[in-house]
């Protein structure tokens, strides 16, 4: 009897062990499966710089929503270029510091003017894309979503200052993060430390004001791999030197995707990871996050030639100029640049009620040369994630299915 019991102790911590080691090479596996997707990644996905996180989500009948999350090549460490993808938390803080000052009369949407005081910055008094013709954090948010327009990313940079930015970050346990710069050409790391005065009014009544910040403190990235390449084009020559990230803004995968869980899922992360937004707030994001430009209030944004619905929507259609359609929303903020192509997105598919996140980078720089325009987004990059997004979404599919028929 004991050596029943014991073969049958054994077989299960086997199952166990078999199971967790199945878990940990999910993401492998699947893109094993699908290799003839992803041929030149596969082969040298180190090359390729890859990482991804997958998180399942399975919603129980009393209501619970059980995460799965799986990880390939992960390492919050190891340094890769963000681009806009920063832009989610400049946006998520801006909501979060109206609500926190709690100025009566100040919100979202009042119409705001930004001033110049220092080297290198820039004033703005009216928005020609805005109903009313006059800037306004709400409409910048929009933009970002959008189109991941630049300028609307500085101004909220500007709003929260650099110090605040990266505090309010850390505070939250966002560690693997830094942010350093607006996306502005030729702006020294001392001119990036002040950020503008702002005011904000109704007609002709001042609500509030905020002076010129600057940020004593001097930040530099401690991740791995800050030099990269092989050259970088300045000054319209190859210099034979590597690109050095160490003052460039960082942003790990891991921080992208907990973030964008902590907006949809607040109760599943830990309490000083969330944001305090307003159910108007997550109203707002959730509309702007997900919206296609054909389908926003910006005529310039509806030519579908230049802003098809993959624009910024690289899982699933990032390689295509196909529509999406309606039942399929895709929450995100992507980001390009340097080689980096990363998507961080919530993907719900309400007419066949499957959920799931991912998150996602890839470096395609073929000849290690920075600031050349040579990268391979449209070979390379886009393809794996449009294609990566669909694998994904397959295999969810195919689990819904067999979900359902089991019950």
């Amino acid at each position: 009897m004991r050596s029943i019991l014991s073969l049958l102790v054994l077989l299960v911590f086997v199952g166990f062990a078999q199971n967790k080691k199945e878990d940990k090479n999910f993401l492998e596996n699947l893109l094993k499966e699908n290799a003839k997707y992803f041929p030149a990644v596969l082969e040298n996905p180190e090359k390729h710089r890859v990482q991804i996180i997958y998180t399942k989500i399975d919603r129980t009948k009393n209501g619970e929503t059980k995460f799965s999350t799986y990880k390939y090549h992960v390492n919050a460490k190891k340094y890769f270029n963000p681009a806009s993808t920063i832009k989610l938390p400049a946006a998520l803080l801006t909501l979060e510091k109206i609500n926190q000052l709690k100025i009566k009369g100040l919100t979202k949407e009042t119409s705001l003017r930004i001033d110049s005081a220092y080297t290198g910055q820039t004033k703005v008094e009216f928005d020609s894309s805005s109903q009313n013709k006059l800037p306004s954090l709400a409409n910048y948010i929009k933009k970002l979503f959008i189109v991941s327009d630049n300028d609307a990313y500085n101004r909220l940079y500007e709003f929260l200052g650099q110090q605040y930015f990266n505090e309010k970050l850390w505070r939250k346990e966002y560690n693997n993060v830094m942010v350093h710069h607006r996306f502005v050409g030729g702006l020294s790391r001392e001119q990036n430390r002040f950020t503008n005065p702002f005011t904000f009014y109704f007609k002709d009544k001042t609500i509030y004001e905020q002076p010129m910040r600057f940020n004593h403190s001097q930040y530099q990235n401690d991740a791995e791999d800050l030099l990269q390449g092989k050259g970088v084009v300045e000054d319209d020559s190859i210099h034979s030197h590597p690109k050095d990230f160490t003052f460039s803004n960082y942003f790990a995968l891991e921080e992208q995707h907990e973030m964008l869980k902590s907006l949809f899922f607040p109760k599943s992360v830990a309490e000083e990871k969330r944001f305090l937004l307003t159910k108007d707030d997550i109203t707002f994001l959730k509309k702007y996050m997900s919206i296609l430009p054909r389908e926003s209030e910006f005529s310039e944004y509806r030519d579908y030639s230049h802003y098809p619905d993959g624009y910024v929507k690289y899982f699933l259609y990032g390689d295509t100029k196909d529509s999406i359609p309606d039942y399929i929303k895709i929450y995100n903020k992507v980001g390009q640049a340097y080689g980096y192509l990363t998507d961080n997105a919530y993907i719900v598919d309400s007419k066949n009620k499957v959920e799931f996140l991912l998150s996602a980078v890839i470096y395609v720089n073929e000849d290690e040369i920075f600031n050349d325009d040579k990268y391979e987004y449209d070979e390379i990059g886009l393809p794996f994630l449009a294609n990566l997004g669909r694998v994904i979404y397959r295999y969810e599919l195919e689990r819904k299915n067999k979900t359902n028929n089991e019950s």
